[in-house]
């Protein structure tokens, strides 16, 4: 025969006690998280907002470029300067001048006062380095010019560079009627490129050139004379 457990007693109220012991505290409701990869996306986001634009093909020019330039003309630039430092001219070495940059930011224009070489042109490459100037674009205007307020030349002045050369400057000796700077100027505004600069910058060097050489060879010719080459005892009548 199997033997029966004894029942345990029941106390009356028991279980109500038990339902009456505190359970786990329940934590507040949170609106769920966003996973890592949302975080990493979002810091990344406000990294690239920081950090400095990329460079463009132009301003890459500008930089490589006006550099090498400007380390080639170092020398002709410092004795330039020493040679005016010297003269002791009124003004002093450099004239500086007030001019309109990029988004209409002024700044000073510092060149050489000279013509000679072209170096007056070329002691603004350091502006080129810097960001205030590009090797092509329109000329950089004084403040308060109206050829920089006028209606339509506003928006593109604004949007680019003034240039060390341009294709206003290149073509200022021609004689043709429509070879207006502020044509020209806005004509390279709507036709800019790559393309355009290198062409420009090969015109701006050929011209220099060019006139120099002829200049020497027609000094060369005026030395020449027909008596020269005459042998003794010329005579005309023979």
């Amino acid at each position: 025969m199997r033997t029966q457990r004894p029942r345990r007693r029941q106390v009356p109220g028991r279980r109500q006690e038990w339902s009456r012991r505190p359970g786990p505290a329940r934590r507040p409701w949170q609106p769920p998280q966003p996973p890592r990869t949302a975080h990493a996306l979002a810091a990344l986001a406000r990294l690239r907002a920081l950090a400095p634009p990329r460079p463009t093909t132009k301003r890459t020019l500008d930089l490589l470029l006006g550099s090498a330039l400007l380390l080639l003309a170092a020398p002709a630039l410092a004795a330039a300067a020493l040679a005016l430092a010297v003269r002791r001219r009124p003004g002093g070495v450099l004239d500086r001048t007030p001019r309109t940059g990029p988004a209409g930011r002024p700044f000073v224009l510092r060149s050489l006062r000279t013509r000679r070489l072209r170096l007056d042109v070329l002691s603004r490459l350091p502006h080129v380095v810097r960001g205030e100037l590009s090797l092509v674009g329109p000329e950089p205007l004084a403040p308060g010019d109206e050829r920089g307020t006028a209606a339509g030349a506003r928006d593109w002045r604004r949007e680019l560079k003034p240039g060390l050369t341009g294709l206003a400057q290149v073509r200022r000796r021609s004689t043709m009627p429509w070879d207006e700077a502020d044509l020209l100027d806005q004509h390279y505004a709507e036709h800019r490129g790559t393309a355009l600069d290198l062409a420009i910058l090969a015109e701006a060097v050929h011209s220099p050139l060019r006139r120099a050489v002829g200049g020497l060879v027609r000094r060369g010719q005026a030395c020449l004379s027909d008596t020269d080459h005459r042998l003794p005892n010329y005579s005309t009548a023979e």
